[in-house]
């Protein structure tokens, strides 16, 4: 894990499926399960694992906790 992490903010799930997700104010990208949110967020050097992301208080969620994500589009 880097020494600063960045502050991550995972957005509320969208209609469409995924939720976005931003470190330090930069989109990383669309996760659709906790499993992308960790693929996203080991690009910036933060290493969780997908037990972590519940408990870690780098990530915001907003508009529900990691057991919280919309159906994927078809």
């Amino acid at each position: 894990m880097t020494a600063n992490p960045p502050p991550v903010t995972v957005s509320p799930p969208s209609p469409s499926g995924g939720r976005t997700v931003h470190a330090a104010g930069r989109p990383l990208g669309l996760a659709h399960s906790v499993a992308d949110l960790v693929d996203l967020l080991s690009g910036t050097g933060l290493e969780l694992g997908p037990d972590d992301v519940a408990t870690t208080h780098l990530i915001h969620w907003q508009g529900g906790g990691p057991a919280v994500w919309a159906e994927s589009p078809p």
